[in-house]
Formats: structure tokens, C-alpha cells, sequence
């Protein structure tokens, strides 16, 4: 799978790249992350790729004229069209479900805003599909673009050290479950021990108390999950 974003803030992406499981994954070619910088092409000197709103107000907006070309070309440069994703606080909320579509694409686009946002006409010629990972508003879409990546290469085979693992995770392919709780070593910690079910070797039993507790987990912490 190739990952294309395109990001005022490229250098943000440097140590994400290097690190843990999406660092093994380029190692063995699984995927492949390109970065291009959106001010590559602002045609005036300084590189400028904001400008304040028309009608006034607070803050900057992304320009039409370096944004639309920067996609343009990334877009035009690959052997498969690829899916469009823009991150914004005004984007359809990012779930599971999308995770595993765009896990089975050759190509994702993800285009990073930043200030107070995009000029409206990059949507209107580009039609990406708008994307958000949460109610609330971060600085720029960089993590937002790291945290979607995060997902969904955890499906893409060979990722993991564990194909069965990600099957497990929370809200993955339609479970509406929270993921129970987990133990380790050691055995008793500060007077908390692990439960006496999961040391018994009876898989029948520990099958039955994950289903228990990750119902109930799920009761306590997302209730809105067993409502949908």
C-alpha cells in the first residue's frame, strides 16, 4: 500500500516513519510512505500558501491555487487513482468500518489542513472525502493523518507479528465490544492478582469470561455502543 500526504509540516512525519511497527513495515515493503511539501507549489517568492478570510474573521485559510495543484500532481503521478482524504474538524467521523475499507486500497491521498482551514473551492474541484478523528480541533491534520495510517495498516497482511491480533481489537469488523481487560507478568502486583480464570488452563471458561468482561466493559464506558 502506498501512503501519498501532502503536509505544510513534512519534518512532523520523520520520527513517526522510524519508529515500531509502520518503521517494519516499510522495511518489508508493505507499504511505502511518500511526504510532499504543499508549499512546493505556491508560485510567489516567499512560498506563501495562506491568506486572510474574505468577509474577515480570525486567522488564516489554506489557499485554493497551491493546494489544488500540489494535488493535482501527487494525484496524477501513480498507477492507481487512490482514495482522497482530507482531514477536518468538519469531515464524516472517522470508524473502524472506514478503516477497513481503505485497508483494502493500493493508494491513500491524505491532505493535511492547517490553520482555519481550506478554502471551500478545494472541495468543491477536488472532491476528496472529508474526514475527522474525533469532535474536537487539533493544530493541523498531520496527527490526524498519523492516526488513520496507525489504523489501517494494522490490517494490511504481513504488518503484525500476529495476523490474528488485530481481529481482536475494539470494533473491529463489526464487533460493538470493547476489548476486556489484559494481564501479564507478574502474577500479583501492590496486592492486585491477576484472575484466578485466566491461570486454569480451561480455554472454554476464559473464552467465556472475555465475552463477559468485555460486555461489561463496554456497559461501564461506552454504553452509546450497546444503544446503537
Amino acid at each position: 500500500m502506498l501512503f501519498e500526504i501532502m503536509t505544510l509540516f513534512p519534518g512532523m512525519f520523520e520520527s513517526y516513519l522510524a519508529e515500531s511497527v509502520l518503521s517494519r513495515a516499510i522495511e518489508r515493503k508493505r507499504i511505502e510512505v511518500r511526504l510532499h511539501n504543499i508549499r512546493d507549489w505556491a508560485e510567489n517568492k516567499h512560498h506563501k500558501v495562506d491568506a486572510s478570510p474574505y468577509g474577515g474573521g480570525p486567522g488564516m485559510v489554506l489557499k485554493v491555487d497551491c493546494v489544488v495543484p500540489c494535488v493535482e500532481e501527487v494525484r496524477k503521478n501513480g498507477k492507481e487513482s487512490g482514495r482522497l482524504l482530507m482531514l477536518t474538524p468538519q469531515g464524516k467521523r472517522f470508524n473502524q468500518h472506514d478503516v477497513e475499507g481503505l485497508a483494502q486500497e493500493k493508494r491513500i491521498l491524505l491532505l493535511c489542513g492547517r490553520y482555519e482551514g481550506f478554502d471551500e473551492r478545494i472541495s468543491q474541484i477536488l472532491q476528496p472525502e472529508e474526514i475527522s478523528i474525533g469532535d474536537y480541533v487539533l493544530n493541523g491534520g498531520e496527527v490526524a493523518a498519523m492516526a488513520v495510517m496507525d489504523a489501517v495498516i494494522r490490517l494490511i497482511p504481513g504488518v503484525l507479528g500476529d495476523e490474528f491480533s488485530s481481529s481482536l481489537d475494539s470494533f473491529s469488523r463489526g464487533n460493538r465490544f470493547l476489548e476486556g481487560p489484559q494481564y501479564t507478568r507478574p502474577r500479583e502486583y501492590r496486592g492486585l492478582e491477576v484472575p484466578e480464570v485466566l491461570l486454569e488452563g480451561n480455554h472454554g471458561k476464559i473464552s467465556l469470561w472475555r465475552a463477559e468482561m468485555s460486555v461489561e466493559r463496554t456497559r461501564k464506558r461506552r454504553p452509546d455502543l450497546l444503544d446503537s
